[in-house]
Formats: structure tokens, C-alpha cells, sequence
């Protein structure tokens, strides 16, 4: 199941059915199947403080993903920035908020399957899979 809440922030996500029904897709594609996954919309003050609390890491950014997968079943935390991906969408001009959005969210999910974006060759392949699941969010 895929639960939605929000922290220290008043956002809240249109569409949660066609959100999940999106990311059940996604995970399906993958071979995977959906477990508990949590998103949390928070503010900038908040991922930071999971950031430094948990990661040892002091800066912001717009995701931070717990997993907790067991097998072929994704289970985790997508801890989301709105304020972060809010900022993104208007840097890199190209996408919307809602488009920056379920990027980030997908790129989430892509971290429960496996998939990693350390090295340049990782953060390729990350694109090639955002992109093609971005593609069929139309679909749902």
C-alpha cells in the first residue's frame, strides 16, 4: 500500500489513486511488487534535520529514501522536499512543479528496486528509467 502524508509543510498531493496506480506500474515493470511504501511531503528545515540526524550528511536535497525491501516486495520511506523540488522545477526551467514532482517520487522508487545513482554510468541508467516511467504516467 502507499500511504501519503506531509510534515511541516501544507501540501498535499492531487490525484494519490492515479499516483498509486502509477507507481504500482512502475514497480510491476521492475518485477517488484508494492509493500508498505510511505511518501512524506516535507519542508526544506525538515529533510535537513533527517539528513543530519540520520545520514550524517548537512545539506539539503529533495528526496531521501529508507528502504526496507524484503525480496520482491518494495517497502520504504520517501522522505520529499517540496520546498527542494519546488526550487528544481523552476531551475532547470523544462518541467513543471507536478512533472519535478513525480521525478522525484519515481526516482524514490527506483532506489527500492535497486537501481543506484553514484556513479555517472548509475545516474544514466537512473535517467533512461525516470524518463520511460515519466512517459507512462499518461497512461494511468
Amino acid at each position: 500500500m502507499i500511504s501519503y502524508y506531509s510534515e511541516e509543510t501544507p501540501f498535499v498531493l492531487k490525484g494519490k489513486v492515479r499516483n498509486s496506480k502509477w507507481l504500482r506500474l512502475v514497480a510491476e515493470s521492475e518485477i517488484r511488487r508494492i509493500g508498505d511504501v510511505n511518501i512524506i511531503f516535507c519542508s526544506d528545515h525538515y529533510i535537513l534535520d533527517i539528513n543530519r540526524r540520520y545520514l550524517e550528511h548537512d545539506y539539503f536535497t529533495d528526496i531521501i529514501t529508507f528502504d526496507y525491501c524484503e525480496g520482491e516486495k518494495l517497502s520504504g520511506d520517501l522522505f520529499i522536499s517540496v520546498d527542494t523540488v519546488r526550487e528544481n522545477a523552476l531551475e532547470y526551467g523544462a518541467e513543471s512543479f507536478d512533472q519535478e514532482l513525480a521525478r522525484v517520487m519515481v526516482h524514490g522508487l527506483l532506489h527500492l528496486i535497486g537501481y543506484d545513482d553514484h556513479s555517472e554510468a548509475d545516474k544514466k541508467i537512473m535517467s533512461e528509467k525516470e524518463n520511460y516511467y515519466l512517459s507512462l504516467r499518461e497512461l494511468v
